[in-house]
């Protein structure tokens, strides 16, 4: 079983900047991809950036510019740097993660229970 525990969500002005971070514990062999979705009220769930365990990222056109995605393999931990912030990024912040338990189970998605942002103009 693994645990994914987000923090850093919060209230920030338009145009400021803000830092989540997401970190996994539990039975964990391997995490391999890590990412960061978002899903603001009656909209669905959009991928913000992921990161693949060798560090190769990707980002939504909407944050390229302004978001950075980042991991620390040491801590099972996967981040978020959110500058220039706008008030459409308004959303709950989910981070997931690639599973695998042990050298002989198979890989799996694991969400973390989502983390508020709120950009005030």
């Amino acid at each position: 079983q693994v645990q994914l525990v987000e923090a850093g969500g919060g209230l920030v002005q338009a145009g400021g900047s803000l830092k989540l971070s997401c970190a996994a514990s539990g039975s964990i062999f391997r995490i391999n991809d890590m990412a960061w979705y978002r899903q603001a009220p009656g909209k669905q769930r959009e991928l913000v950036a992921g990161i693949t365990s060798g560090g190769t990222t990707n980002y939504a056109d909407s944050v390229k510019g302004r978001f950075t995605i980042s991991r620390d393999n040491a801590k099972n931990t996967v981040y978020l740097q959110m500058n220039s912030t706008k008030p459409e990024d308004t959303a709950v912040y989910y981070c997931k993660a690639d599973i695998q338990p042990s050298l002989l189970n198979r890989q799996y998605n694991a969400w973390g229970q989502g983390t508020q942002v709120t950009v005030s103009s």
